[in-house]
Order: C-alpha cells, then structure tokens, then sequence
C-alpha cells in the first residue's frame, strides 16, 4: 500500500497542470443544477480515455465513473458535486464565466476537478489498488431537491463500504484542511407561508384585515422561537428569505406569502421545529382575523461524519501537509450540504480544504461574486482524497 500511495502522489504531482486546466474549462463554462451537460461530458470524455466504466442517467446529468480491479470486492468511493450558481462574477481572470448570470462561486469546479485527477492517478498507477475505487460526479447540491438522492436512487451506492468528499474553505489557509468528528453541518429545511386576510382602502384600514401587519408580527414572533424556546446549548436558525404581496400604496394588502429556511444541528430540535412555528402563526392568525397556510419541507439532514472515516482523513492528511495544518473545526456550522444523504447509508468523512491565499484574493467567502480558489490547493485535495481511499480499502474492503 505503502509503495502505491508513493506512485500515486507522483502521478499527482505531474497532474497539477491538467486539473487547473480542467477546473478553469468548468470555470469558464459553469451549468445550474439539472443542467450540467458541459461539464458531464467533459468529465466523461476524459475518464473513458483513462479505462474507467462510465454510468449514465436518462434524468440527470449525473455520472458514476468506476474503476473494477476486482469484481468480487468492493468499493470506495469519492465524490464531487458539479453545478454552479445564479450569481454574476465580478472577478476578471482570464477563466472568469463566460456565461451571464452564472458563476462557481462555491467551488465546484474545484471540486470536480480534484475528483478528476484523483481518478486519472488511480488509473495510472502500475500496482493496481487492493480494492475497486468508484467516483461519483452529482449535479445539483445547490437545490433543495438536491442531486445526492437521485444518485443513490439510481444506485451510486451499491457495494460501496466507504465514501469521502470535500469542500474548498476560504476561512482557512492553502496547505491547511478541517476535520470534524460527528456533526459537522446542518440539517437545511424549507417553509412557506401565505397569510390571508381581508382587502380594504388604506384610508379605512379598520373595514379590512392586514396581511402585511399580520406577516411582520409573524416574522418577529417565529425569530423570538430561536431565542426563547429553544435550549441554547442546541444550535438552531430560522431565516426569513423572500417576502410578496401587495398591490398598491393605498390598498390594504390582502395576501402575502414567504419563505425561508431552518437550520439545526440536533435532531430533535429540527422535529420540534415545525410545530412550534405553526403554533405561532395559527395564534397571531387568529388574534388578528386572518387565515393563513403553512407548509414545511424537510431537507438534507445533518451531514455525521463516521468516526472511523475522520480518523482515516485526519492520519494521511497529517503524513501530507504536516499536524500543525490538520485544523480540528470543533463547531458544526449552519450550512447544509447534501453529502449527507450518502453518510445515512455508508460511513464516511467530509473535509474543509484550505484556499485561502490573501496575495491571490481567494479569501473571499462562498457566494460571493468575487469568491475564487488558490490552485495551489488542488493536488492537496487530490492527495488527500486518494491517500483516504486507499487507507479505506484496508480498512472497509478487506473486512
């Protein structure tokens, strides 16, 4: 294992061009989620060449690239996300989008670039792996009907006994990586309110009922939720995102509607959630004489990272960049991520990997027009990545 590992970083280390080559042609060509064709076909063109068997889906543009060193055994498995975002890029690189309105401002293409020199390394290596390594390449993460389930729906999963994916962090160094044990990220939830009330002249706001005077003390009531009834020690969020209604200044509004998201990182709390807010719409409702409809959707849940897999991360991370830059991240954050999904059926591990570079301007935060990675970051997400599977072979496949 030992000698593979060896051959593979080398391979890696020839490979650094060709990747930036690839994340800045996914760059510059960024697809939404469920329409990320270009980007499909790039991966595939290249992975066909490097002898690996490719799966396609009549529903999405999803890809599963596998590579069969022994049909009787297992997988390990490596995953990337690929879409883009709705976001104008105001950086002026020579790989800026070129699409209007679209741009990676989250690192996807990062990420599938990572996962696309990984493959080509394991492909290349003369002393074939003890155990067969699969790579998942999923559109969508971005939306709340995210890719993740599609692909275990149409069995990215099967006989797979280990999974490892990444995301580029700007709030830590290049040659630096965040590891968390157990929850790591948030649960990511979606609500819909529509108030109706009574229209009216705004001259005579007593002959009607206000849907906007109603929505405003709802808004300010479900925020008092997170304050005041739950336990502090639990971390919790509800963000109001969009707000409609209204049809002119001097018309008492008679419906409005809004939606936002819940974010938590227990369990119970997230279950709790829901009637808690009804209960607070329904009372103020009913105070003010207005109707109202409430619907809820559960989302991705919290993303758990497997103990062992952490353990897996946090060892070879600590051969390749050294202790002192193997950052235990402590805190789970808010954001939510649908790697979580493939963790509710295989143990696995999700890692932060540094590209922040204050020189090269790529400290800004994800989901910003001006966010962008520091390249340098690249092989070390790659090395990482096929160190942890390789490890995971021994550990997972020959069990």
């Amino acid at each position: 294992m030992k000698e593979i590992k060896k051959e593979l970083f080398k391979i890696i280390d020839g490979l650094k061009d060709k990747v930036i080559h690839v994340r800045r042609d996914i760059h510059k060509h960024p697809e939404l989620s469920h329409h990320e064709e270009h980007t499909k076909y790039l991966v595939k063109g290249i992975l066909e060449i490097e002898g690996y068997a490719i799966k396609e889906f009549a529903t999405h543009h999803g890809l599963v690239a596998d590579l069969v060193v022994d049909e009787s055994k297992p997988f390990v498995a490596i995953r990337a996300d690929m879409d883009a975002l709705p976001i104008q890029e105001q950086n002026e690189k020579p790989y800026a989008s070129e699409v209007p309105g679209v741009m990676h401002a989250c690192g996807h293409d990062a990420h599938t670039a990572i996962a696309v020199g990984a493959a080509i390394a394991f492909a290349q290596v003369k002393e074939k792996p003890p155990c067969n390594i699969r790579f998942i390449f999923q559109p969508s993460e971005e939306v709340s009907d995210g890719g993740a389930e599609e692909m275990i729906r149409d069995g990215a999963l099967e006989n797979v006994k280990a999974i490892f994916g990444l995301h580029v962090y700007p709030y830590l160094m290049t040659g630096q990586i965040g590891y968390k044990y157990g929850v790591m990220m948030a649960s990511a939830d979606t609500f819909e309110i529509e108030i109706f009330g009574k229209s009216a002249h705004g001259a005579r706001p007593h002959e009607g009922v206000d849907a906007i005077l109603v929505s405003s003390m709802c808004v300010n009531s479900l925020n008092h939720i997170i304050s005041r009834r739950i336990d502090p020690l639990h971390p919790a969020v509800i963000s109001l995102g969009t707000i409609e209604g209204g049809t002119a200044p001097n018309i008492i509004c008679d419906h409005i509607k809004l939606t936002g998201t819940v974010r938590t990182v227990n369990e119970k709390v997230r279950k709790n959630i829901p009637a808690m807010m009804e209960d607070t719409i329904h009372g103020i409702c009913h105070a003010m004489g207005a109707q109202y409809k409430f619907h809820y959707e559960y989302g991705n849940p919290e993303l758990i990272n497997d103990d062992k897999a952490v353990d897996i991360i946090v060892e070879v991370a600590k051969e390749i960049i050294g202790e002192e830059n193997v950052i235990d991240l402590k805190d789970p954050v808010m954001g939510g991520e649908d790697f979580s999904r493939y963790l509710e059926f295989v143990p696995g591990a999700f890692f932060r990997l540094g590209v922040c570079n204050p020189k090269k301007g790529t400290c800004v935060a994800q989901h910003h027009p001006k966010f962008d990675v520091d390249e340098d970051a690249l092989p070390i997400g790659m090395k990482i990545l096929s160190a942890a599977a390789l490890k995971a072979m021994g550990e997972f496949c020959e069990k």
